[in-house]
């Protein structure tokens, strides 16, 4: 079912840990640990796993920049079959909150990103469909997405022949969340005489024209939209929700019926309390949300009634991703000790945020059950797993056993780490700098706070050094961009100090200056200094210096598995006539997620929800002219700008 391609054997420990986990899972093991090290092709083993099982999985990674990165290996590793892509599907959100200190009621904005909106229903579809599927997600997925029962229920079969009218299919088609529209895109239908054009909730670029005569359908053809070409002539077609959160007739009046009696409740509850404002808020805010609800069948929030939707009880979590996929299947939690507590977190923070909500009445209580899953409901229904990380978190250990990837294919060797004094520490460093620069290779430079990195940043550009500051408050475009630049030597030197998140994948690192890295302190832990050691075992020659005035049980116990890790590989080399070899990965591998085009030199970084709007009725407008004109050449190149003015992430 699943067929890796790859120019590539597995090679050092890959063949021993595919083995031994894939041996634990035939066995009944339910959960284990891969501890891989930076550079020992973690991704490839998991690809082989996938392979020798045979079963659907989920890849989990922290946040985008990594499941993007994912993303396009296994699409490269598996091309014959369905990897697909779900993440979060917003460019720019800020959740509804009150903020009672301040008496301030914050509305939720939001902008969706269209692609990755079509890649989730695809991704989803997949799930329906085959079998043979691979799915990289972020932690988001945990978030309630609305029930498989209602998704699959509410999609219908279209085939030739059918007895149908065009009236029917439309408003079928709008029972399903697709808008009547004059435009052919996805999510719209549009009628225009014997044809009914449908733009599929799956694809961007592709749409379906059903042409009906004497209420039956004679043909389905898929077209391209901005030519009227035909790709193919089909026999029939599945048509999918353009909503995950699908609501059935049936099941609106009984929500309705459920709202209304759950809002007598807490108003009768709030009033007691002698919070007569607040039931005033409550009731009128919900009353209004009935009227749209009966008359649109939505309404703006729509997503805190749904626990009504799905039939889930009070508490109950909602259902996700996770419910999509066949049991049994595969989990890889990729670097699980940053997404564990994320996953941990994410609920914990929604909770409070909610309860704030309820409490000043402006949220029924059923609002707490829009939220995404508690580690403890994950931990029970998650499958088959299989945490991945060079430094596995306390879960991981107290919970799972060890398949250990410690050597290389490569034969490339862990850093050679050198503790230097804080003495004069930033003009050793740009001394040390300078010699890797003037080697052709890139420097990384961690502190402990933003503001020592800003000024040291500032420091070494005023010492004529090609630096860039990398921090949490760029958006993910930026970050790139950064790296980027980073890997293609337009800059030297990247200082931060979580840089971690970052994904840095970058062979062109030679060196690594950790200052006070004898804080004693979360960023100084054993795990982040060994996770920041292994950024330089990608390079033949790489380096780490710590700056310190003394030598912390962390610092210890990091240079000490640096050490042991570095003559295993040593002695493996040895026996096995091993050359450690510089790798070459190509920056357009590592640097080119898919969502966005970083060739493309763009001043559209900074771009703002209101001003993107604004330029994409001026495209879509300019598009319109020019498929009327029947000028398709010039509407491609246009319909690619607005494709990529779509991808952008937003401040």
């Amino acid at each position: 079912m699943f067929k890796l391609i790859s120019d590539y054997l597995p090679a050092g420990d890959q063949p021993s840990a595919i083995k031994e986990i894939t041996d634990n899972i035939k066995n009944g093991v339910q959960t284990q640990t891969l501890l891989g090290v930076t550079g020992s092709g973690k991704t490839f083993t998991m690809a082989n796993i996938i392979q020798e099982l045979n079963l659907p999985a989920l890849i989990m990674a922290p946040n985008k920049i990594l499941s993007a990165q994912l993303y396009e290996e296994f699409k490269a590793f598996f091309p014959e079959n369905a990897v697909e892509y779900f993440v979060s599907y917003y460019d720019y959100y800020r959740p509804e909150a009150y903020l009672p200190h301040q008496g301030l009621y914050l509305e939720k904005e939001a902008s969706i990103n269209e692609t990755i909106d079509q890649l989730r229903h695809k991704a989803t579809r997949s799930l329906i469909e085959r079998k043979d599927v691979i799915i990289v997600a972020s932690v988001s997925c945990l978030y309630g997405i609305g029930s498989y029962e209602a998704y699959t229920d509410a999609a219908f079969k279209l085939s030739l022949g059918d007895k149908i009218s065009s009236a029917n299919l439309t408003r079928r088609l709008n029972s399903i969340c697709y808008e009547v529209s004059a435009d052919i895109l996805r999510g719209k239908v549009k009628a225009q005489g014997e044809f009914i054009w449908i733009g599929p909730s799956h694809l961007m670029d592709t749409v379906w024209r059903i042409k009906i005569t004497n209420n039956k359908v004679v043909s389905i053809t898929e077209m391209d939209p901005l030519n009227r070409s035909c790709i193919l002539e089909r026999e029939f077609v599945t048509i999918f929700p353009n909503s995950h959160h699908i609501m059935q007739e049936a099941s609106l009046s009984s929500a309705i019926h459920n709202i209304e009696k759950d809002l007598s409740v807490q108003l009768s509850s709030l009033i007691e309390d002698g919070k007569l404002a607040e039931a005033q808020r409550l009731e009128e805010k919900v009353r209004y949300d009935l009227s749209l609800l009966r008359s649109s069948h939505s309404c703006p929030g729509i997503e805190n009634y749904s626990r009504y939707f799905t039939g889930r009880k009070q508490g109950e979590h909602p259902p996700t991703l996770y419910e999509y996929f066949p049991r049994p299947f595969l989990l890889f939690v990729d670097e699980s000790h940053i997404s564990i507590p994320q996953i941990d977190g994410m609920s914990k923070g929604d909770s409070v945020r909610k309860e704030s909500l309820v409490q000043y009445g402006f949220r029924l209580p059923s609002a707490k059950d829009n939220r995404p899953m508690k580690f403890d409901e994950w931990d029970k229904m998650r499958s088959l797993t299989v945490f991945v990380s060079a430094t596995p978190g306390e879960y991981e250990k107290q919970n799972t056993n060890f398949v250990r990837q410690i050597i290389r294919p490569t034969g490339l060797l862990d850093p050679v780490c050198e503790v230097k004094t804080t003495q004069n520490q930033v003009e050793d460093s740009i001394a040390e700098a300078k010699k890797v620069i003037s080697n052709g290779d890139r420097v990384l430079m961690l502190t402990l706070t933003k503001k020592t990195a800003e000024n040291l940043s500032s420091y070494l550009s005023k010492n004529g050094l090609s630096v860039a500051y990398l921090h949490g408050e760029l958006t993910t475009l930026e970050r790139i961009e950064k790296l980027y630049q980073f890997r293609t030597g337009e800059i030297d030197i990247i200082v931060g100090v979580n840089l971690l998140r970052e994904g840095i994948d970058v062979p062109e690192c030679a060196l690594i200056c950790i200052f006070e890295a004898d804080f004693e302190g979360f960023l100084r832990t054993e795990r982040s200094l060994i996770q920041m050691i292994g950024r330089a075992a990608r390079h033949l020659e790489g380096r780490v210096i710590l700056y310190a005035d003394k030598e912390t049980n962390a610092m210890k116990a990091a240079l000490e598995e640096t050490a042991n890790r570095r003559e295993l590989q040593i002695k493996f080399n040895k026996d096995n006539g091993i050359i450690p070899q510089k790798l070459n990965k190509k920056i357009s591998e590592a640097f080119t997620p898919f969502l966005t085009k970083l060739e493309q030199k763009t001043d559209l970084i900074h771009l703002k929800a209101k001003d993107r709007a604004k330029m994409l009725k001026q495209i879509d407008k300019e598009l319109k002219k020019l498929i009327k004109e029947q000028k398709f050449e010039e509407a491609a190149k246009v319909r690619d700008k607005r494709n990529a003015l779509l991808s952008l992430e937003l401040v």
